[in-house]
């Protein structure tokens, strides 16, 4: 955490969903304060605190510790990635397979997001 940011707590957990979910600025489609397009309905789990959040950078702002990443070689078959739309939690193998929608409900994930995975794999190169 930088030297000049302070913090309190985190904030409350979003009651809106049923999964632990936390975030800035956060709507009914987990869209947040980073990422706020039609098509930015995921949040993903992150390991080291077993939270959804809507991005890496919601992470970053609530959470009172590094982000930890996941393993690309072990964690695909974690249930790590909401939906926004239906609420379906998706494991990574399921949503990287997915072709940028939702295999529930068909709602369109943004293409955009895979470029980031990088910000939550380790050894996301072989994804």
């Amino acid at each position: 955490m930088p030297p000049d940011r302070r913090r309190t707590r985190a904030p409350a957990l979003d009651a809106r969903f049923d999964v632990p979910l936390r975030g800035v600025a956060v709507d009914a489609h987990t869209r947040c304060a980073h990422y706020r397009t039609e098509r930015d309905i995921i949040a993903i789990r992150f390991p080291c605190c077993n939270v959804f959040y809507p991005c890496h950078a919601c992470h970053d702002a609530v959470a009172d510790h590094p982000a930890k990443p996941w393993d690309a070689a072990t964690d695909l078959d974690e249930r790590a990635v909401l939906c926004g739309t239906c609420r379906t939690v998706l494991t990574w193998r399921q949503y990287l397979h997915a072709e940028d929608a939702c295999p529930n409900c068909g709602a369109d994930f943004n293409p955009g997001c895979k470029t980031h995975l990088h910000l939550y794999f380790q050894n996301a190169e072989s994804l």
